[in-house]
Parts: C-alpha cells; sequence; structure tokens
C-alpha cells in the first residue's frame, strides 16, 4: 500500500491536507515505519493527483503489511443488509444487483426511506414481497419506501412509493419537537437540522413571527416552542403540509399561538403585524420579498430571514501550498449506523466555518438594497436595511450554497 512518511509532529497537518484533497486511504490506520516517522496510506488510484506540501518533509513508501482500520473492520448496517441478499439470492447474486443495494437511508421512527436508485434493476421484482420483508429485517423496520424525483408542481411534493405498509405517516423528532407527516404527500429535510436549531435560539420573547413559507412547521414551531415567539402566522398552499402542520402544533402544545393561512402567501392580506419574517424557500424566496415588507410593522421594522441558494466559484489553491481552513466540518456522510445525516447532501454547521465568500457579501448587499427599495417604495420614506449574518446552512448542489441572511429593517430617523 502506498504510503507518505513523515515526522510524528507533521503528521496531523499531513492527515488534513490529504484528508481535504480526498487522497486518504481510511482503509488502513496510520503505522509507524523505520526512522520513527508515521506512514498515512493514500489511495493507489490518485497517486498522480498527489502534490507534497513544501511545508513538511515527507516522502512516498510502500506499506508491506497494512493493519486495516477500525471502520474497516467494523460491518455497517449497509454491509450487513448486503450480505442478507447476496444469502438470498445465491448464485443469482451479481455485480448489477450489488449496484442497488442502498448505502444510507433516512429513518423515521419504524419506516425506513430509500433513496431513488434503491432496487431498480428488473431482477429484483422476481423476488416479489420477500425481497421487501428481507429489506426490512436488516434494517430493524416495519415499513419501507422509496424515494422518487420531487414532483415539479411548485409545491417541492415529494414522489415517494410505499413498499411494505399500509400507511406513509411517520414521526420525526428534532430538538425535542415532535413533526408528524406523510412520507408520500410531504418534504421532510434533515439537511436544515443546523438552521432550525439557530432559529430557535434567536430572542423572540414577545414578537410576532409571519412565516411566509412553513410546510409541515420546520422554523414555526422552533420559534414557537424553544424561542418563545408570542405568536406565529404560519403560511402554506399545499394542502398536504398544512394537515401535518394543524397535528404538529397541536403535538407541541402550542396551537393557540399559530394562525394558518392555507393559500398563496404573494397574496397574503396581512400588514403592519410582524417583529420578524421567515422566508424558508429555496432556490430563492425573492417572490416573497414584497409581502415581508408588507408585513414588517411599519413603526419599527424588524428582522427578515432570507433563504436563497447562491453560487460559488471553487476556490482553486496552488498545487504544492498547504491550506488549513480555520473549521472544517465531517468528512463523512452517514453516521456509523449507516444512515445518513444530510441525505444527498454535503456540507452542514462548521463546513465553511466563519470564511464568507465574495460571492455572498455581494448577494447580500445586493439583497440589501433591493429591500430598501421595497420599503422605501412601500412607505414613503427612507428605511435602513443592515446585514446582521449571513449563515451558510448546506452545500445544495456543487459549488451552491443554501445561505440564510438576517437582515435588520429600521424605518430611517427624520
Amino acid at each position: 500500500v502506498p504510503a507518505l512518511a513523515t515526522e510524528p509532529r507533521f503528521a496531523q497537518r499531513l492527515r488534513e491536507h490529504l484528508e481535504e484533497r480526498q487522497l486518504l486511504d481510511g482503509r488502513y490506520r496510520l503505522q509507524k515505519v523505520p526512522g520513527g516517522r508515521v506512514a498515512l496510506p493514500v489511495l493507489e488510484e490518485k497517486l498522480s493527483q498527489l502534490r507534497l506540501p513544501r511545508e513538511m518533509p515527507c516522502g512516498l513508501v510502500q506499506i508491506q503489511d497494512p493493519v486495516p482500520s477500525r471502520a474497516a473492520c467494523r460491518r455497517t448496517p449497509a454491509q450487513k443488509l448486503r450480505d442478507k441478499l447476496q444469502r438470498l439470492l445465491g448464485e443469482s447474486w451479481s455485480e448489477e444487483l450489488e449496484c442497488d443495494v442502498p448505502r444510507a437511508w433516512q429513518r423515521h421512527g419504524d419506516l425506513v426511506l430509500l433513496s431513488e436508485d434503491s432496487f431498480r434493476s428488473a431482477l429484483w421484482e422476481k423476488l416479489g414481497p420477500v425481497l421487501w420483508e428481507t429489506v426490512a429485517l436488516a434494517l430493524g423496520a416495519r415499513r419501507l419506501a422509496r424515494q422518487g424525483r420531487v414532483l415539479p408542481d411548485g409545491m417541492r411534493s415529494p414522489s415517494v412509493t410505499l413498499l411494505l405498509g399500509q400507511d406513509g405517516w411517520v414521526e420525526h423528532v428534532d430538538n425535542r419537537i415532535r413533526y408528524t407527516f406523510d412520507v408520500t404527500k410531504c418534504m421532510f429535510s434533515p439537511g436544515n437540522i443546523t438552521e432550525k436549531l439557530r432559529v430557535a435560539s434567536l430572542p423572540c420573547s414577545g414578537e410576532v413571527l409571519v412565516d411566509l413559507y412553513a410546510g409541515i412547521g420546520y422554523f414555526t414551531l422552533p420559534y414557537l416552542v424553544h424561542a418563545e415567539a408570542a405568536f406565529a402566522h404560519a403560511c402554506e398552499w399545499n394542502s398536504h403540509a398544512v394537515e401535518a402542520l394543524r397535528r404538529n402544533l397541536v403535538l407541541n402544545g402550542v396551537q393557540d399561538r399559530c394562525r394558518i393561512h392555507h393559500g398563496d402567501s404573494r397574496q397574503l392580506e396581512l400588514r403592519d403585524v410582524a417583529d420578524r419574517v421567515n422566508l424558508g424557500l429555496i432556490p430563492s424566496s425573492e417572490e416573497g420579498w414584497p409581502v415581508a415588507c408588507r408585513v414588517l410593522k411599519k413603526g419599527t421594522g424588524g428582522v427578515l430571514h432570507i433563504h436563497h441558494n447562491v453560487e460559488t466559484l471553487p476556490a482553486s489553491p496552488p498545487a504544492e501550498t498547504l491550506v488549513l481552513w480555520a473549521e472544517r466540518g465531517s468528512l463523512e456522510g452517514a453516521g456509523s449506523d449507516g444512515e445518513a445525516q444530510h441525505p444527498m447532501e454535503d456540507g452542514g454547521k462548521g463546513t465553511l466555518g466563519n470564511r464568507i465568500r465574495p460571492e455572498w457579501q455581494r448577494w447580500a448587499e445586493a439583497t440589501a438594497a433591493r429591500i430598501r427599495g421595497l420599503l422605501a417604495e412601500l412607505h414613503g420614506q427612507p428605511w435602513r436595511a443592515s446585514i446582521l449574518h449571513i449563515e451558510a446552512v448546506k452545500s445544495y448542489a456543487p459549488h451552491v450554497h443554501h445561505l440564510v441572511l438576517d437582515l435588520e429593517c429600521r424605518p430611517a430617523l427624520p
């Protein structure tokens, strides 16, 4: 196994260098080699991409008897599932079938939601119900469902098929808040947990919130349960999400502090009521900006939380320069149990640390200017729009980041 050998004092920095470039071979442990050095295994197929950092003296060596890493020795649920299916199929097992076995999934109570590309080969159909019973048994589930493509209906409705079981209603708990929803009718993004935790910590006591895209209560509930908002107006046009929202308000005992507005939020008739407005729609909440300005209290203003997907140019550090970010997120996309922590998404809290990219700052400043203009036109007087914070929620796609801009909007003093 090829490896880079360096002095022990450089081992951690070299490891970070290799991990950042996805060159480290995680199947093997770091090992001591002659000369008191430490050797870090590297992926043989990526040797052509290897650029030795000048800051650390190191050299390429070969480890004759590599020691497997703990992760390599541990059988994950995905591996156990593959083993059960392989035994079930016997001689019919093939590489084509193995490619269809999922490596990550979402779990909601006793229901496991498989990814869209799971078990798509026609060869699986021959097994019939025994396939789903075997999968459910291996994953410790009673019900199974499979994701499809999000429907282009303007509501981001999921296309989910129940494979085992008759009922799609599930319950999910985040930060001591209970969410119930029908997985076949409503979307649920675990990747937004960092933003839900953040809004839960905001000082909202005594405030009135308007949530223009409430869904099943992803953000409405943290504002009411933990941030202690006095009242919330929750706007949602998907009838299935509205039904789940009603249930969730009752589940968490806050139904008396929330009014649901079922319909298109662009037609919302509320005015001059909000201390805070949440605009949690991606890829863009821009169509809701005029509404957000109308619902803000005209005498005192308030804070807008504006969600948006912003494209970021890929960074290109010099090949031989070691770049160490102040904060870096987890390199693994799944937990140790094989269940996706942020399915179909990478990144999350801390992935980009506190480093504000130039593209983010430009977007925030352009958004602030646009909001100032809308408010001035609406009220016939100047308003201030100050950038309080830019939060990177997650990477939505390659070089595209889901951001939230906290924008404080106040009438300008005469």
